[in-house]
């Protein structure tokens, strides 16, 4: 009976001991600190309103083969500022196990936050310009949510309407089409300028991508010896601001992302500086719009104005400190990898993928603005992000300041000057 008990022990053991080194070589060093079975809530704090409701569902679906996990998901975007609210998070101690980092200078900002996700199964398969913003000594510390690509999106049967035959692809043109939109009884620009990011991010960044190197002038304003004074390329930047707004909706300032987008979606303007992400909002409001996406040009020069604005919205990271974050990196290799989370990224959300693997077999699935931006990425048509080069808070007083102008309350000199001086002291931080 006792060598009965004593063999039955010594299996136990083994099988346990076995299990302990099954379970420690699959959890790629995700260890955290739940025990196996444990029922667990990821916590994940994003910032993209236009993929809200398919995260939801989304969530159904996960927690569906995931029974041990519940998604806890909030979204802080659109009008709102995602990283003053992601500060306010951790502040209040409520810090979230997932969240999104833009890369560069804001991967350095939370560098105390991220966990290293160099030895992720998705890192090989992500594409290398992908990975790029939240490289830093060799190692990844995020995943890339997707690429995006911005510009004019524009109605083309509206454009019809106005006898616009040939598409604008210099300043000149632009302008030609906008009168002609204006004679045919169609508001030519749905401009949502009461966001400070649709300007201080985007807009801005039409000047700066068009510098004869975007990476040095960057660098020289953070060092605090360049200026926008003097500087011709922003100069010409200012006559394309001015021009929306000559040919705007009413009350630019007033109008917000939302109001903007259900414009433009209405019919009811024939273009808006918006990108591939507005394509759900839009197909929410009028799913049979003819679409496409147009340069954003500053100058006469149609070679040099040809171009998209693409890049890497954001990414996502995990928190170091979590104490769910094997199972958070779990999630995300699951959204990467699994035919499910696949679908999502380019059924649900619409997202260009970030991944190799990803395929889009049906151009008609992510709409007619992204399938643009691919065929620009394609012909190697495209202008570079810079934003996230920037010092902490500079597009937010971009944005101001350049709300300021459009109220009037700053002529271009006093706009430049008012930039220079903001980019100046944040630096300095």
């Amino acid at each position: 009976m006792k060598k009965s008990l004593l063999l039955l022990m010594s299996i136990v053991m083994v099988a346990m001991l076995a299990a302990c080194g099954s379970e420690k070589k699959s959890d790629n060093g995700n260890a955290g600190t739940t025990k196996p079975g444990e029922q667990v809530t990821i916590r994940l704090f994003q910032f993209k309103v236009e993929i809200a409701e398919a995260l939801d569902r989304l969530k159904a679906e996960y927690e569906k083969t995931h029974p041990n996990v519940k998604l806890s998901i909030e979204t802080v975007g659109g009008g709102a500022d995602y990283g003053a609210a992601l500060k306010a998070k951790f502040a209040s101690g409520e810090e979230p196990d997932i969240f999104n980092n833009g890369g560069f200078n804001e991967m350095d900002t939370w560098f105390t936050r991220l966990e290293d996700l160099s030895d992720q199964p998705w890192v090989a398969d992500a594409l290398d310009v992908a990975k790029e913003p939240m490289t830093k000594d060799g190692k990844i510390y995020g995943m890339p949510m997707n690429i995006e690509g911005y510009g004019f999106v524009y109605n083309k049967d509206l454009f019809a309407k106005a006898g616009i035959t040939t598409l604008p692809k210099t300043y000149s043109e632009l302008a030609d089409a906008a009168k002609k939109l204006k004679d045919a009884g169609i508001t030519p620009f749905a401009n949502g300028y009461q966001e400070w990011w649709i300007l201080g991010i985007h807009n801005f960044n039409v000047g700066v991508a068009n510098q004869d190197d975007p990476k040095a002038f960057v660098e020289s304003m953070n060092a605090g010896t360049g200026t926008l004074v003097g500087n011709p390329v922003f100069e010409n930047w200012t006559k394309l601001l001015d021009l929306t707004l000559q040919y705007s909706n009413a009350n630019p300032l007033t109008t917000d992302y939302n109001t903007q987008v259900t414009l433009f979606a209405s019919g009811k303007a024939a273009m808006m500086q918006q990108g591939n992400w507005t394509q759900v909002q839009v197909d929410g409001i009028n799913p049979d719009l003819n679409l496409g996406l147009l340069p954003m040009p500053i100058s006469d020069d149609a070679a040099a104005n040809d171009n998209l604005y693409v890049g890497v919205p954001s990414n996502w990271v995990v928190n170091k400190n979590s104490k769910v974050k094997a199972e958070a990196k779990e999630f995300l290799n699951w959204l990467a990898t699994s035919d499910t989370g696949k679908k999502y990224t380019v059924e649900d959300f619409k997202f260009i993928p970030a991944f190799k693997s990803v395929e889009v077999k049906d151009p008609a699935v992510l709409g007619d603005i992204a399938n643009d931006v691919m065929a620009y990425s394609k012909e190697g048509k495209t202008k570079s992000w810079n934003w996230f080069l920037y010092p902490e808070g500079v597009t937010q007083e971009i944005g101001s300041a350049m709300q300021a102008y459009i109220a009037k309350k700053l002529d271009q000199k006093g706009l430049f000057e008012q930039i220079d001086k903001s980019w100046k002291n944040l630096a300095k931080k």
